[in-house]
């Protein structure tokens, strides 16, 4: 595979990663909500295995594994000092996800304030000088 497509390749399954990572933050949190949340001191209890077995956050539990996996694949093509940066992008996805995708899900959309959607921006522009380089 020549340089061009390779870099177009690692990047292709940054970004499924990425996409997998957000979805999967989103349907952790809608069965975290469902089910009332989960207490620190819970995290030993039987309440953890009826959290992990509650439908959402189950979901968002195999995104994250799949995601975890792909990302081995990328591990092994790229350097780490590239790709890993890039992950940045996922606070980029997550965030448009609380506030567009929430609604579709019956969850209420995130307020995201103008400093946030700016931090977004920054992010965006170090991922951008990150794939300069």
């Amino acid at each position: 595979m020549k340089k061009g497509g390779k870099m177009i390749y690692i990047l292709g399954l940054v970004l499924i990663c990425v996409i997998m990572g957000g979805f999967g933050q989103i349907y952790m949190k809608k069965g975290l909500k469902s089910i009332g949340g989960l207490e620190l001191s819970e995290i030993l209890s039987k309440k953890l295995i009826s959290t992990f077995l509650e439908r959402n956050v189950f979901i968002g539990f195999v995104l994250y594994v799949l995601a975890s996996v792909l990302w081995l694949v990328v591990l092994s093509k790229a350097e780490v000092s590239y790709v890993y940066p890039l992950i940045a992008l996922g606070y980029v996805v997550t965030a448009l996800l609380a506030k567009f995708y929430f609604p579709l899900i019956g969850m209420q959309s995130e307020n995201i304030t103008y400093i946030r959607w700016f931090g977004i921006l920054l992010i965006l522009g170090g991922v951008f000088l990150v794939t300069r380089s």
